[in-house]
């Protein structure tokens, strides 16, 4: 990142009045709270903002501030399309590449107008104007914040600003522990708080309303699906769309569950496999040096970071996925075990 980039930043978005802020597919935590917290705060500078996802993410990230007025492509794609091209700025949040957008991705690659992009993914494509990228950051919502400051605008984060931050940041850290987490991190976290949000109640918005079956289905994952390969200091669990149907699976329910293994001492690798819309669907958690990041591009269509990733099944079945995963497990030996 140059040194101070936000003369352009500034100057950008003073000829901008119409702007969208997308972000990628199955949005998360820092997604929501970085497009809804960048939102609300353009808001306050008087522009006219939409954020639209490529589809609809989990009931409990409804409650940020500013959900009602989310698009979902996926159901409103011509309203959707005709912001797109009314628009004079286009933020891209949270992901590098138009692949993560699913059929938004298509419309977007025709878009001629200006985009800024702001993201802590490693390898990011170079579509956009400008970029505001840091793979040290701990979330995409760590860098939203450093960005409205930059502008100048840190008087402006109020509560609602600051509780779709916090809500970023916490669940793209694992609530603080992950080694992303930094001094910046805490001091961030600090003005945040003097804003009056209630740390315990973001954390019970998000955490403490699950629905019984998807309790049910964590104990189904941790009692009958979870294969743990001590030599590897590996585990991995996988659920078919008969096992997710059987628990009356909705759109978050298998959120973090990938990293329930960590808890067995050892685990140093662990891996998810989920069916769903017609692919498999992978993510990789790894401590230490074994980059998951590189092994998802390399083998199974993805990316992420170093410790966190994501990808797909080459093929639909979700027994031939694992089956792959198992037999590159023996060439990552020396990485997997790399404290």
């Amino acid at each position: 990142m140059q040194k101070d980039p936000f003369p352009k930043f500034k100057a950008l978005l003073k000829k901008s009045n119409d702007i969208v802020i997308v972000t990628h597919y199955n949005p998360d935590g820092d997604a929501m709270g970085s497009s809804l917290a960048l939102y609300n705060y353009l808001i306050k500078t008087e522009k006219n903002v939409t954020v639209i996802t490529p589809n609809d993410y989990p009931d409990f990230l409804h409650w940020l501030p500013g959900n009602k007025k989310v698009i979902a492509f996926n159901t409103h794609q011509k309203k959707a399309a005709a912001l797109i091209a009314k628009s004079d700025l286009i933020f891209t949040l949270d992901f590098n590449n138009y692949s993560r957008l699913e059929g938004l991705g298509e419309l977007l690659k025709n878009y001629t107008g200006k985009t800024i992009l702001i993201d802590h993914h490693q390898q990011p494509d170079t579509y956009a104007t400008l970029m505001y990228h840091d793979v040290k950051a701990c979330s995409t919502c760590e860098l939203i914040y450093e960005f409205i400051v930059g502008l100048g605008g840190k008087k402006l984060i109020d509560k609602d600003i600051a509780s779709c931050l916090y809500t970023g940041i916490m669940t793209d850290t694992g609530s603080f522990r992950f080694d992303s987490v930094t001094p910046t991190t805490h001091h961030i976290l600090a003005h945040l708080l003097e804003t009056g949000i209630v740390p315990s109640d973001i954390h019970s918005a998000v955490y403490d309303t699950y629905s019984e079956s998807r309790v049910r289905l964590l104990g189904y994952c941790l009692t009958e699906k979870m294969v743990v390969i001590p030599e590897m200091q590996t585990a991995y669990m996988s659920l078919t769309e008969k096992e997710l149907s059987r628990f009356q699976h909705k759109k978050g329910d298998t959120e973090g569950i990938v990293n329930y293994p960590f808890s067995i001492k050892g685990i140093t690798f662990c891996a998810f496999f989920s069916e769903g819309e017609g692919k498999v669907k992978i993510s990789f958690r790894s401590k230490g040096k074994f980059d998951v990041n590189q092994f998802a591009r390399k083998y199974f269509n993805g990316g992420g970071h170093i410790n966190a990733a994501g990808g797909r099944g080459n093929v639909s079945d979700i027994e031939v996925t694992i089956k792959e995963f198992l037999a590159l497990l023996p060439q990552y030996k020396k990485e997997i075990l790399k404290k």
